[in-house]
């Protein structure tokens, strides 16, 4: 079936329509860099990499961008706290944001755009929207005057103009800014004590937060894009924000094709944040649970919905993501020559097991690209996934003498390669995959710590320091290493 998306927009599924056949343009709101990406963060780029790869599975060339707000309220306010320069916070949080986004095997974006490199291309937009008489200049910088397109408003979030100007009382801003109407938003921000500051028409400043994206992706794209993603919460009022201010600068509308936008993560059934004392960066998660792990158990839902993390759940994601691995591997140690023996055409009536599984094995295919094609339903594609891994499991140990293992282990890895590895991302290499327990790179880095720990455990055991014996197996355990007592004595592996 053709690939439907849900568009925000028109709030329904509708045929996916690219401007150019066969190429995709795509920009994603990216991070504010002022501090480690976290959870949410790691949801957002996820949901987006497996749309990526997707159009890219089915053949379109995707041009995507992600952006770096590294100029903002939140960067200064972390830099003056610091006392570091704002610059640097924002080159090593760049980093950061790499090194996370590399560990959940989420591929790179063509184009990573900050918004510092566009303050001119901004200037040049907020000009032209006074000029058209969209924008005005007040006391504290300029502001685009929503009430100059009402009929801009609410498209991403179905708002009434009406019912937010009834509900208004006649409000306007009342700190002496010169703002208009209180649902106007900020262009440029003239200059404050201590803040970083560009030239401009309006006096020394910075550019407001929407505008950014309007400059990045008019400069990548031009007028018009096929996809902006990002998370549910930018809708309203980022995302309406570019639509007022890049529709009325070009006269072109609709300047986006199909808005998408992934939904929220809760920790235990409560929205995460600081004040609740349940906000994970992704660094800190990724001490207590494997990178793969976390990234099977943030696909394995659709990505609109919102994911309820618990230790169920990543409970759940560690087993199937075993199984999967462990049947990766059993295929490739399967293939025993480079010339395997044709296999049987597949036949879902057939009596003969091998190639009545065959056929299974296809259907399951042909169902994870439809799941796909229906606005990306990862969920779905999961469990065609495990439905396929049971089959290739069963007949891996089904007795099939050595040339037809030999072949049907090639097609499996090949089935697993195509939709776990290039489409869901969660695949090691084959390399990596066949490596012995002693041969893992993380096991390396860490055996020498762990072998002295284990040392100090069965000393403080002889000892009968139980206190001691219950630190080191806390600390082992925080490493993410298993430890297998026996008469032999003690052996270990990573979880």
């Amino acid at each position: 079936m053709p690939l439907r998306v849900h568009d925000t927009r028109r709030r329904e599924k509708v045929p996916f329509k690219t401007m150019e056949p066969g190429k995709v343009s795509m920009y994603v709101c990216g991070v504010t860099v002022y501090d480690n990406c976290h959870l949410g963060h790691a949801r957002c780029y996820l949901a987006f990499d497996l749309i990526h790869r997707w159009l890219e599975s089915s053949g379109f060339d995707v041009h995507y961008v992600q952006n770096f707000t590294d100029i903002d309220d939140k960067i200064i306010k972390r830099a003056n706290e610091t006392g570091e320069d704002w610059r640097k916070l924002v080159d090593n949080n760049i980093a950061g944001y790499y090194e996370d986004m590399d560990s959940l095997n989420i591929l790179r974006a063509d184009d990573y755009p900050r918004c510092t490199d566009y303050v001119d291309d901004m200037i040049h937009i907020t000009q032209d929207l006074i000029d058209k008489g969209h924008a005005y200049q007040a006391k504290d910088g300029v502001y685009f005057h929503v009430e100059s397109a009402p009929e801009k408003y609410g498209q991403l979030t179905g708002q009434n103009i009406d019912a937010v100007r009834s509900g208004a009382g006649g409000r306007v801003d009342d700190t002496g800014s010169g703002k208009k109407d209180h649902k106007d938003f900020a262009l440029w921000k003239a200059a404050k004590p201590g803040e970083p500051t560009w030239e401009s028409p309006w006096g020394p400043g910075r550019p407001g937060w929407h505008i950014e994206c309007t400059a990045m992706s008019l400069d990548h794209f031009g007028q018009q894009f096929d996809i902006h993603g990002g998370g549910h919460d930018l809708r309203f009022p980022h995302h309406e924000a570019e639509i007022f201010q890049g529709e009325c600068h070009t006269g072109c509308s609709p300047i986006v094709h199909h808005w998408l936008h992934n939904g929220f993560v809760n920790i235990d059934g409560e929205k995460m944040s600081k004040s609740l004392g349940n906000f994970w960066t992704i660094k800190e998660i990724l001490q207590q649970v494997d990178a793969m792990v976390l990234r099977f158990a943030l696909i394995n839902a659709h990505y609109r919905s919102p994911i309820d993390m618990n230790e169920s759940l990543l409970k759940d994601a560690e087993r199937n993501y075993n199984r999967v691995l462990e049947c990766y591997i059993n295929a490739l140690k399967g293939m025993s020559s480079n010339s395997p023996v044709a296999l049987p055409q597949p036949d879902i009536t057939s009596q003969q097991p091998l190639i009545k599984s065959l056929a299974m094995l296809e259907k399951m295919g042909e169902g994870f690209a439809k799941a796909m094609d229906d606005d990306f339903n990862s969920r779905d594609a999961v469990a065609k996934v495990l439905g396929g891994v049971r089959e290739i499991s069963k007949v891996l140990s089904s007795g099939l003498d050595d040339a037809d293992r030999d072949a049907f282990a090639h097609y499996a890895v090949d089935w697993l390669e195509e939709s776990a590895g290039a489409v869901l991302g969660i695949l090691p290499t084959r390399e990596f995959a066949l490596l012995e327990p002693e041969e893992d790179p993380r096991r390396a880095e860490i055996a020498p710590r762990v072998e002295q720990l284990l040392i100090e455990r069965s000393e403080a055991r002889a000892n009968k320091d139980w206190a001691r014996a219950d630190q080191i197996r806390d600390e082992l355990k925080s490493m993410g290493v298993i430890v297998t007592d026996s008469a032999d004595g003690s052996s270990w592996e990573l979880q």
